[in-house]
């Protein structure tokens, strides 16, 4: 019997999605379609989100063993984390990532991804290390990072791969706040509560006005690095999809 890797539970307006595989909350393909999965019921149940991890450890990014091999599974992985990181960013509902722990590459684009942002106190690593393992920040990763990081940081992270424990993340954009880690989910809750009563329809049109040229840029950026990843040219062209004022 397969072991879920994501657990859902909703308490009247607020739906908790929690990554558990036991591990490193690796992005896998089955991790990727169990959290979409999870989504689609919030949507269902039009409750605020609250996204969070296993104790300990938020997301270490993509699943390196699909990555190394390479191929079609790998770029299918990589363009469905982008894309549900996209879909966070314009999801109807309010989104709280509750970051109870470490945040590495992947792990840090859907932690960007939210409306707000909490993390655990504790000597945790939050960073996007592509390039000190050697990949070039994909064009995706760049966009996410751009809308979210305090501009005297964006370099720093894209380019120089600096790491963050919870405290410095503050300033530097990756989260909004840092509570102990045995308040976490209920300062999660408390705020995804607040947030519920909020007018949703206008919320998500507000928020999508705010982010149309970021997530213009994302889904170009998208479109990019899987015809690099597919080894072809990116499109001369942006392939833009535009913005609409209600997400499916």
């Amino acid at each position: 019997m397969t072991t879920a890797l994501v657990r859902y539970r909703c308490d009247g307006p607020v739906a908790t999605i929690t990554m558990d595989d036991g591990k490193a909350n690796v992005l896998s393909p089955a991790m990727l379609a169990e959290l979409n999965a999870a989504l689609d019921r919030a949507l269902t149940n039009d409750a605020v989100v609250v996204l969070t991890g296993r104790p300990g450890i938020f997301s270490a990014g993509f699943d390196l063993s699909v990555l190394q091999r390479g191929g079609s599974d790998a770029a299918a992985m990589v363009r469905t984390g982008f894309e549900t990181a996209e879909r966070l960013l314009s999801f109807r509902t309010p989104v709280v990532v509750a970051c109870s722990g470490h945040a590495v590459a992947m792990g840090v684009f859907l932690l960007l991804a939210a409306d707000y942002r909490i993390g655990a106190e504790g000597a945790f690593t939050i960073a996007a290390n592509e390039v000190a393992i050697g990949l070039a920040m994909p064009r995706a990763a760049v966009e996410i990072l751009r809308q979210r990081l305090a501009p005297a940081y964006f370099h720093r992270a894209v380019a120089l791969a600096e790491a963050f424990d919870p405290d410095t993340a503050v300033p530097a954009g990756l989260l909004d706040r840092v509570v102990h880690r045995d308040e976490l989910l209920a300062v999660a809750h408390e705020l995804a509560r607040h947030f519920g009563e909020l007018d949703l329809p206008a919320h998500q049109t507000s928020k999508l006005r705010a982010r149309a040229s970021a997530l213009t840029a994302l889904r170009n950026a998208i479109v990019a690095d899987a015809a690099e990843l597919r080894g072809r040219p990116a499109p001369s062209r942006p392939a833009v999809r535009p913005v609409r004022d209600a997400v499916l």
